[in-house]
């Protein structure tokens, strides 16, 4: 599919508020609220939207120390990985994962209370996984940009 500028500016305005009702965004884009309806519905059967989520604010829910954890397998045999991959993707303070180029085979963004919370996590969870030659973590110290905006 290829998206005109009011796709794009329908995007641009769903990724800051999705909650906007179908007569606003007529408004913004101005456009009928019939059409906005369709483009949206065209967006998401096209794949484009995915979902809609709620965004937390990990302070407010007591989850405050951000991890980046690399991960390096024993062997890259594609059962070691797809056993990784199923395993890891059942951790809940595992937020995204990511197989990559490098040194390393995979990056975990990791979101937990706080260093004990992280030392239990890797004790009794992510460490357990078979496969897991070793792990590397990075602290985060001060969030610089966060923003899950697309801009195209």
């Amino acid at each position: 599919m290829i998206l005109d500028t009011t796709d794009k500016n329908l995007l641009k305005f769903l990724q800051q508020d999705c909650k906007q009702t179908n007569k606003e965004l007529s408004l913004k884009l101005n456009l009928s609220v019939t059409a906005v309806y369709e483009r949206i519905k065209k967006l998401e059967r096209e794949g484009i939207i995915e979902k809609y989520v709620t965004l937390l604010n990990p302070q407010k829910v007591d989850l405050g120390l951000l991890v980046f954890c690399q991960i390096k397998l024993i062997q890259h045999a594609k059962e070691y990985l797809t056993r990784f991959e199923q395993e890891v993707t059942q951790l809940e303070e595992v937020l995204e994962c990511f197989h990559v180029s490098g040194e390393y085979d995979y990056l975990l963004k990791i979101l937990v209370k706080d260093m004990a919370h992280f030392r239990n996590f890797m004790v009794t969870k992510l460490t357990t996984l078979q496969h897991i030659g070793s792990t590397q973590s990075s602290f985060v110290i001060n969030e610089v940009k966060h923003t899950t905006q697309i801009s195209f």
